[in-house]
């Protein structure tokens, strides 16, 4: 057999056999190799921080964690394997550590904390915020905007819903709250809808006007969701700060702080309608009025 048909015979089979050996190490990658890890350990101590009120530092063994989530009751956020939190309010609360690992395996650990006093400075100007109980719920007025009584507010599990045939109808609720000239305020709550809307508002106001029924409230909006700003256009769950999209009036940002130029009454007031409104309402709990 001539000797070059036999050399590059020869160089096709270590080719080959090169290729092959190169296919079955990215195989074996790809089966994990031992990359992801069996267990993570989300372990984590709670200790108050010296001079701070109600301020706690948790703390994460780091052995194994790669990123870590955090919840004190408000649903999972992002933080760091050493998280400062503030919990102004006085009560039992349930800390929850998820720590994820190398793969994305992740481990659950939690902790009871009590939180003996409410923090006079910041604790939480609203009323039956949770909607919890019917003297919760007795707390807020509701604000008479759709004529035909469409648009109405319900109230169950610990939270209040608004319903909305479309059609532009629209209701709201409001409670009065007190405050103090200059000093700055941080508004928030929860709110929540399994499915998305089109041509629909939610919006929240802190003003100094009284609302009337059948007067669409306009005084000083602060913050909400809206279809036309690029929110609640589809499922959404998650403190308004975060998934809200509206813009400060007196900031002209997405913020949630308030401050007013005099001492006395404003009204605290959440309006909600649309076009096109989600069939399953919008829901909304702990709602906050704090000084910061």
């Amino acid at each position: 057999m001539n000797l070059n048909i036999i050399l590059k015979r020869s160089a096709y089979l270590m080719l080959a056999i090169a290729l092959g050996s190169l296919t079955s190490c990215e195989e074996d990658a790809g089966d994990g190799n031992g990359l992801t890890a069996a267990s993570v350990d989300a372990s984590f101590t709670v200790a108050p921080v010296a001079g701070a009120v109600n301020t706690y530092l948790l703390t994460a063994q780091p052995k194994g964690v790669i990123s870590s989530k955090w919840n004190t009751g408000d649903g999972d956020f992002p933080g760091k394997m050493t998280q400062t939190i503030v919990l102004p309010d006085a009560g039992t609360y349930t800390i929850t550590h998820t720590a994820i690992g190398a793969g994305g395996a992740t481990g659950k650990a939690t902790s009871q904390l009590v939180v003996a006093t409410t923090d006079p400075a910041k604790g939480n100007l609203v009323q039956g915020g949770t909607f919890a109980t019917a003297a919760d719920q007795a707390k807020w007025t509701v604000l008479n905007l759709s004529s035909t009584g469409a648009a109405f507010w319900s109230y169950a599990n610990s939270s209040a819903t608004i319903h909305s045939p479309g059609g532009w109808a629209q209701e709201g609720i409001y409670q009065a709250i007190d405050v103090v000239k200059d000093k700055e305020y941080t508004i928030d709550m929860l709110v929540s809808c399994p499915s998305g809307s089109d041509e629909t508002w939610f919006e929240v106001y802190a003003g100094k006007t009284v609302p009337k029924s059948g007067v669409e409230y306009k005084d000083n909006k602060v913050m909400g969701l809206s279809t036309w700003d690029g929110c609640a256009k589809a499922k959404f769950s998650g403190k308004l700060s975060s998934v809200g999209c509206v813009k400060n009036d007196a900031t002209g940002t997405v913020s949630n702080t308030v401050k007013f130029s005099e001492t006395g009454k404003i009204y605290l007031v959440i309006r909600s309608g649309g076009n096109t409104f989600t069939k399953d309402g919008i829901t909304v709990t702990k709602i906050e009025f704090r000084g910061k």
